[in-house]
């Protein structure tokens, strides 16, 4: 099909920037992987699940009626189940190329003049020994189970890591009736109290999950990092530890908490693949975008976590911002429908300042702790995907690896499936070099067939 925009995602930054859009008189094809849209913020169960609103509504639910109400009354052409693999630049514009429904055998493109990349992020999540046992999840796959299936992961759960996200998914499971034996969280308190200034917003919403947790009985356990999830078949336990200030375990410290369920997450980095295939410059991990959220391809645009992890409501900014510049840029050279404004709501600039300053302390107030590479084991699996160990990625250090391409060739770790999104930040803490991101040329695996076919050739648009 062939359109004026093309929007990549369709979380908040997608549906914001989809439906402004649309409503400036630009036709629009929004293209996400979902059997339907909302993202995993915005997560709905399926629709064979026949499942209501939940007892405990999302906190912005209503947001979220509105950005579904109003995608359903717009123009907007939403093409779910595609799953894209490749952005690729071509004379008339871009060629967005996909694989539909869950085997994603089969192609399809989407021809546009323009590209707006909302790809979101994913979860980072630091290895420890036992971390591939039968009921070790992330924090976000535990939350996607609840929020997409209505089930949970198990009947007594800890919840531990770093970074915000810890508090809904521990609340969400006690909701849901799991015994939450703890909620170790590795950051200490003060540090978000050097950050209060920038974290004002945040209270009121971190003090109802405090509530919900006290409510529910849910110990949290401040400056605790797991050492190790035990189990043979599956996981039937884990061992906290406490952290001294520096972010060493400190001996004897040690508890042993039996569970069937360990939610883990140490934060989120941008999905940047997209960005990267096409050339795009890049700020530190993440999209690097001007004021106006464009990057430096013309025709490509980016907003939401692409751009720096920042939470839904700085996506829902950055999406309506850039939404408005990608119109205005297309419609600059053709008569725009009577009564459109070519700008963004104000309250959307003034919210993206104020929700970035927010994000940046977040970073600060809930960076891993600083050694807990020591604490990984030589048998400790680092490359789930090629199984490579702790032990084989040191030896590659010892043979003279020092970044993570290296450590690659030698050992094979970040050949696999995942394409070191899984292992990448801990083959590089324990190469001692920071994280840096990996130039794939394309987004997720093909099949060789699609890639053999003939390309069609693109005509006028």
């Amino acid at each position: 099909m062939r359109t004026d925009l093309a929007v990549i995602g369709a979380g908040p930054a997608g549906l914001a920037a989809a439906l402004a859009a649309s409503a400036r008189g630009v036709r629009v094809a929004l293209v996400d992987a979902g059997t339907q849209p909302g993202g995993q913020f915005y997560r709905q169960p399926g629709a064979g699940l026949g499942a209501g609103p939940p007892e405990a509504p999302h906190p912005r639910w209503r947001t979220w009626e509105r950005l579904r109400d109003g995608l359903a009354a717009s123009a907007v052409r939403v093409l779910t189940d595609h799953h894209v693999w490749c952005v690729e630049r071509t004379p008339n514009g871009f060629t967005v190329h996909a694989l539909l429904g869950p085997d994603q055998e089969e192609p399809a493109e989407v021809h546009a003049r323009a590209v707006l990349l909302a790809t979101g992020g994913y979860e980072q999540v630091l290895p420890f020994p036992g971390w591939t046992l039968p009921g070790v999840v992330t924090a976000g796959g535990a939350q996607a189970m609840l929020k997409g299936a209505r089930v949970v992961p198990g009947r007594r759960a800890v919840v531990a890591g770093t970074g915000p996200l810890l508090l809904p998914v521990a609340t969400g499971l006690a909701a849901a009736g799991v015994e939450v034996a703890a909620l170790a969280e590795s950051a200490a308190p003060g540090r978000l109290a050097r950050h209060a200034p920038a974290l004002a917003g945040k209270f009121p919403e971190g003090a109802g999950h405090a509530a919900r947790l006290l409510r529910h009985r849910v110990p949290v356990l401040t400056r605790h990092t797991v050492v190790r999830a035990h189990g043979d078949e599956r996981l039937t336990g884990v061992t906290l530890a406490a952290l001294d200030a520096e972010g060493r375990v400190r001996p004897g410290t040690e508890r042993h908490l039996p569970c069937d369920t360990l939610a883990t997450g140490h934060g989120m980095l941008p999905h940047t693949d997209l960005a990267e295939s096409l050339g795009c410059r890049l700020d530190g991990l993440a999209v690097a975008v001007d004021p106006e959220q464009r990057t430096d391809v013309p025709g490509v645009w980016a907003a939401g976590e692409a751009t720096g992890i920042g939470g839904a409501a700085l996506a829902l900014a950055e999406g309506h911002i850039a939404g408005c510049s990608a119109a205005a840029h297309l419609l600059d050279a053709a008569p725009r429908p009577p009564g459109t404004a070519p700008g963004p709501a104000p309250a959307a600039l003034k919210a993206r300042t104020k929700l970035r300053r927010s994000a940046a302390a977040l970073e600060s107030a809930y960076a891993p702790p600083a050694h807990w590479p020591e604490q990984i084991t030589d048998d400790t699996v680092i490359c789930r995907c090629e199984e490579v160990t702790a032990g084989s990625v040191r030896e590659a250090l010892d043979l003279g690896a020092g970044d993570e391409r290296t450590v690659k060739l030698l050992s094979r770790a970040g050949m696999g499936w995942c394409q070191g999104r899984m292992c990448g930040t801990a083959i590089a803490a324990l190469a001692g070099c920071a994280p840096t991101p990996a130039k794939r040329p394309f987004a997720r695996p093909v099949p060789l067939g699609v890639l053999a076919r003939p390309h069609p050739q693109e005509g006028p648009s």
